[in-house]
């Protein structure tokens, strides 16, 4: 009985080849689509689920009023939650990057280096293959390195009990392998190369009993009758112990309260949270918001749900013409359920033949697709019991969902109706116009936000920022070489280049340049009894020059002045304000205690120096040897820039041999700000693309159907003299009456969700009334080429054809 089943299903798919096409191709292209969408959306919601005690897990932050947050803690925190809060506190390991640079056998490599304490093995997940975990960090001068680590640096030698040297300050330092950790997975949010002790980080020492410089990450582990608000209820009384001073100076600064009352606060981020904070979360691994794997999924389902209202239509669609059969099986003594199985059998094997081609589509642009969207996605997930499962009922739904009406509706057909010939769609045609018209709506809505999200990410690329991105190169220093040696030797090789014009060097990039590094360095202090914070920015001569950012009070650091690389600053409007100052030229800033107040020489126009979603915050310049140059800034001429870039290239290549030149235009590091946005753009073009593309494959089918049914209509109407013109708008104003339904629906929608997105801008575009406009255009247009070319075919069909046949 099956196999006769799959026999007349096979035959009858064989037979109507178009429906079958059809609907293959539609749900392949969906299959696929939602395949690689899904995927995508399951790497970013499985971050961090590897390890073991992640519902224990959280990182400390402080929050100082009712929005001011920083993931960044003092040294002495961690010793203080051990010593005040055991045994509610099961583990805490602070985690800072310092140093990347390895020498081995004369031999040196860039790797990721993270100094924690021992605790670290007991809270993450990170299996070690050699060595003990309990002792593996038992010593200052041991380091634990990463399988891909070991291999790289000692090759197919045992690395244990192996010495290498660590850059610490320009020194080189020599540390013992104590262990070796199996690789991270990709959706870890806690990534390295090299573990060292805590206690062996460079600047320990010189912070180790100060509560004022925050520059790492604090984890701690809960103990499991432990809740998260409990001990963070128990934590107030500890932050009123050892922040007392902070507190003070927020309450004299007027500081606000948080809805606690309290003026700073430590909070708990949960580990499962981490990846998709991207205020606090921003110091591991690039975050994102959960918002973007949760639309993912929301495009995913529109496609698959287009899929299979086309399939629901056109097999309802169908089945009349199959509506002889039915009435013949059931007189033949068919019973319904019997009907039910034979055409829910027929959609179950059009989705499987579906599903296998999706997949093999889904493989052949895995590739391109994780290279349009920035991803690492890999079709291993796939393998994951839970995500097979999960796959599995989603696609048994799918085919419950498509299958399942159109059989309900072909077993329900009266006998003595089919065999009679009266058969009719009835409440068919409400159901077929219903699902075209949220068909469209859905096109719609993704033209709609995809233009919006367009606007927005063209508005942040064109918006005047404050300084020359167009003509400016910058360049990486890495961890090989001394930046001011680095900047100081190009300027003397390219001082005779014409195409140069300007070099200066600063420790911090704009936007993010292609080593992918993006670093923030906050800096506060007391300015006439209240706290001033502002972001430090170590340079170099010729900054204000290369740059050409307005100097509007003042002057720029000159060579002349020794003081200059000693107490000066050049800082911007921003923070003059802050200051309060009538003229601040000349204000003196009591940033260190103990040292000689800083002097503000010069106040420049307001610039962009951090993203477009923020507000531009209060910068400070200055010339300090204390701090590193991590990047040279080349200003060079609009012409022949291509030759220019060459020549910097080579001159790079002779005076920094062992770091790779990785110059880019500044133009592009800001615009590399936006790969979010870029990837939701790009997200919603294709999806709409695809949405489009099966909307009208589905109403090209059913026009064909509704047409073939008209055929004596329309002769007639011929016959009594109607144009082909007025024939094509009476076949076509039908489903352009659904189109302009579904454009009403999906407007307000797609205003209301964009300009929730939106808010997260501190500059963005306002939302027009013709974006819409155009979108429900789009779509009209898009139906009527449609839907027109079937009516036109239909028009132009000779009468006498058209009665003959019925």
């Amino acid at each position: 009985m099956l196999f006769n089943y799959i026999k007349i299903a096979l035959r009858n798919l064989w037979k109507h080849k178009t429906y079958a096409l059809v609907n293959v191709v539609g749900m392949s292209v969906a299959f696929a689509s939602c395949l690689l969408l899904f995927l995508t959306a399951w790497t970013q919601l499985s971050f961090d689920d590897f390890h073991v005690n992640r519902d224990q897990l959280y990182m400390v932050y402080d929050q100082s009023g009712p929005t001011e947050k920083s993931g960044t803690m003092p040294t002495p925190l961690a010793p203080a939650l051990r010593n005040d809060l055991m045994p509610e506190l099961a583990h805490v390991t602070r985690i800072v990057e310092g140093g990347g640079l390895i020498q081995y056998r004369n031999q040196e490599f860039e790797k990721r280096v993270q100094f924690v304490d021992p605790d670290f093995f007991e809270m993450f997940s990170f299996p070690m293959l050699k060595g003990n975990p309990a002792t593996a960090l038992n010593s200052l001068s041991n380091v634990v390195i990463s399988k891909n680590a070991a291999r790289s640096i000692f090759g197919s030698a045992d690395p244990i009990g192996k010495t290498l040297l660590l850059q610490q300050n320009e020194a080189w330092k020599p540390f013992v392998v104590s262990g070796v950790l199996a690789d991270f997975p990709e959706n870890s949010s806690i990534k390295f190369d090299i573990l060292a002790r805590f206690e062996a980080y460079p600047d320990y020492q010189a912070n180790k009993n100060s509560w004022d410089n925050q520059f790492h990450s604090v984890y701690v582990q809960l103990d499991k009758k432990i809740t998260e608000t409990a001990f963070e209820q128990r934590l107030r009384p500890f932050v009123t112990k050892h922040y007392a001073k902070a507190i003070q100076s927020r309450k004299r600064d007027g500081g606000q309260r948080d809805e606690n009352g309290d003026l700073i606060s430590l909070r708990l981020l949960p580990l499962r949270d981490l990846h998709f904070d991207t205020e606090i979360g921003g110091a591991n691994d690039s975050p994102v918001k959960r918002s973007y794997p949760i639309l993912l999924l929301v495009v995913a389902g529109f496609i698959v749900l287009i899929a299979c209202i086309n399939f629901i239509n056109l097999s309802t669609a169908r089945s009349m013409t199959r509506s002889r059969e039915v009435g013949m099986r059931k007189v033949l003594g068919a019973l319904k359920q019997q009907l039910v199985f034979q055409f829910w059998g027929e959609a179950l094997i059009l989705c499987l033949i579906a599903l296998v081609l999706g997949s093999l589509l889904a493989m052949m642009l895995l590739d391109q697709f994780n290279g349009i969207f920035r991803n690492r996605t890999t079709l291993s997930s796939l393998f994951a019991p839970g995500l097979m499962l999960a796959m599995g009922a989603v696609f048994l739904l799918i085919t419950f969902v498509a299958g399942g009406y159109p059989a309900l509706f072909v077993s329900r057909l009266n006998t003595t109706q089919i065999l009679k010939g009266k058969v009719s769609l009835g409440k068919t045609g409400t159901v077929r116009n219903t699902l075209l018209i949220v068909q469209f709506a859905i096109a719609t809505f993704l033209i709609g936000c995809t233009m919006i999200a367009w606007q927005q990410v063209t508005f942040l690329r064109n918006m005047p920022l404050g300084y020359n991105e167009s003509q400016v190169i910058s360049i990486p220093v890495g961890g090989h070489y001394n930046g001011r040696q680095v900047l100081n030797l190009l300027r003397d090789k390219l001082v005779q280049q014409p195409k140069v014009l300007s070099i200066t060097g600063a420790y911090k990039n704009f936007g993010r340049g292609r080593d992918g590094s993006s670093v923030t360095s906050i800096v506060g202090f007391d300015h006439k009894n209240r706290t001033v914070r502002s972001h430090w920015q170590p340079v170099d001569y010729d900054y204000l020059k290369t740059l050409d950012i307005k100097l509007i009070a003042g002057r720029d650091f000159s060579r002349q002045y020794a003081t200059d690389t000693i107490t000066s600053v050049v800082i911007n409007e921003t923070m003059a304000k802050q200051l309060g100052e009538k003229n601040p030229v000349g204000t003196l800033l009591n940033v260190n205690d103990g040292e000689p107040p800083m002097q503000v020489i010069g106040v420049v126009k307001d610039y962009h120096h951090e993203s477009l979603k923020k507000t531009i915050q209060p910068n400070t310049l200055l010339i300090s040897h204390d701090w590193p140059i991590g990047y040279v800034l080349v200003k060079v001429a609009p012409d022949n820039i291509p030759a220019t870039m060459e020549v910097l290239k080579k001159t790079w290549e002779e005076i920094a041999p062992k770091s790779e030149f990785q110059g880019s235009f500044l133009d592009e590091n800001t615009n590399r700000q936006y790969q979010s946005e870029e990837r939701m753009s790009k997200m919603f073009i294709s999806a709409a693309g695809i949405a489009i593309l099966l909307s009208c494959m589905g109403l090209f089918a059913i026009a064909v159907m509704v047409m073939a049914q008209r055929t004596k209509e329309i002769g007639v109407r011929k016959v009594l003299g109607a144009s082909v013109a007025s024939i094509v708008a009476l076949l076509s104003k039908d489903f352009l009456k659904l189109v302009l339904v579904a454009i009403v629906i999906a407007t307000p929608v797609a205003w209301w969700l964009m300009a929730q997105w939106l808010e997260e801008y501190a500059f963005k575009i306002s939302i027009e009334w013709w974006i819409f406009a155009l979108a429900g255009l789009l779509a009209v247009l898009i139906a009527f080429a449609t839907v027109s070319f079937q009516s036109i075919k239909t028009a132009l069909m000779n009468p006498v054809s058209s009665l003959r046949s019925e």
